[in-house]
């Protein structure tokens, strides 16, 4: 079995291949000034860092019953 590698620098599209977020929820995240951080190339093209993606993605996680008791919560 391959390994994919995730380029450091991603278009939508490929933000969308690798961690299966439709470009057209990207598009409305940037245009409401939400999601994750992005960059405009010279040419005006979105670009997104991969550690940008990963961040945003485990930036809120929900808590679960079982997660509390592992991490010394409340139960």
């Amino acid at each position: 079995m391959q390994k994919s590698i995730i380029p450091q620098a991603l278009s939508p599209a490929q933000v969308e291949q690798f961690f299966g977020i439709p470009t057209g929820t990207l598009a409305n995240l940037r245009w409401r000034r939400e999601g994750p951080r992005f960059f405009r190339s010279l040419s005006r093209k979105v670009i997104y860092k991969t550690s940008d993606i990963q961040a945003w993605l485990f930036s809120s996680p929900v808590q679960t019953r079982d997660s509390i008791g592992r991490s010394g919560g409340h139960e």
